[in-house]
């Protein structure tokens, strides 16, 4: 089932190529960044969402993003990375690497965003969190906390904000395909399913691309 999903993906990836080839453009629909950044996994095509907890545009765009991630084929790594442009926002990315050291992101992702932008919680307050932790996912306050506050944690979040300026960000969401291609508030007009379009175009792009070197080398 995964090939033919995949085989499906390719095919549909080399329409959509050529479908919005004459619709999507550098500069207008998408950037590229000046230096490349490494992929985690450089087998993958990755798409990178950064994104904040306290972003209201973010928070709108999760399900969004989470359908679209949900079925791409297995040549498509997505990863999120969180953004710390304000001082407040470090402590929702220690959050959400909190979330992945106690194995609980699918659980407490959502509840998260709808703490902040539906129940109007403080998210600065550790123990806001903490109750979000414990209500979605049954983690104790105290090992919550002490997670929150690791070592490991707060490397991660130091790492998130130097991935960040090598991606240049000007805003949240902003998606980067490929370590290569950023794609971002003002690249699209219509809304997230026509920037998600621009993300499947970068994807079939990169994945053809790719191809053509696979077929380069076997020559």
């Amino acid at each position: 089932m995964n090939k033919i999903i995949a085989v499906l993906a390719i095919v549909f990836g080399s329409f959509a190529s050529t479908a919005y080839a004459e619709g999507f453009e550098v500069g207008v629909n998408y950037d590229l960044l000046p230096v490349p950044v490494e992929p985690a996994d450089p087998s993958k095509i990755e798409v990178v969402e950064v994104f904040s907890y306290g972003c209201p545009h973010c928070f709108e765009f999760e399900p969004t993003i989470e359908a679209w991630a949900a079925r791409q084929p297995s040549d498509v790594q997505f990863r999120r990375v969180p953004a710390i442009f304000r001082k407040e926002w470090e402590i929702l990315a220690q959050a959400f690497y909190a979330a992945e050291v106690l194995g609980v992101t699918n659980k407490v992702n959502m509840p998260i965003f709808e703490a902040i932008h539906l129940k109007g919680m403080n998210p600065n307050d550790p123990a806001v969190l903490a109750a979000v932790f414990k209500e979605s996912a049954g983690v104790d306050a105290e090992e919550f906390l002490k997670v929150l506050n690791s070592f490991g944690v707060r490397s991660k979040v130091l790492q998130a904000d130097a991935q960040g300026r090598m991606y240049r960000l000007a805003g949240v969401p902003t998606l980067i395909v490929a370590g290569k291609y950023t794609v971002y508030g003002q690249n699209f007009v219509g809304g997230n399913v026509d920037r998600l379009s621009v993300i499947d175009f970068l994807v079939a792009k990169e994945r053809a691309a790719r191809s053509q070197v696979k077929g380069a080398h076997a020559q």
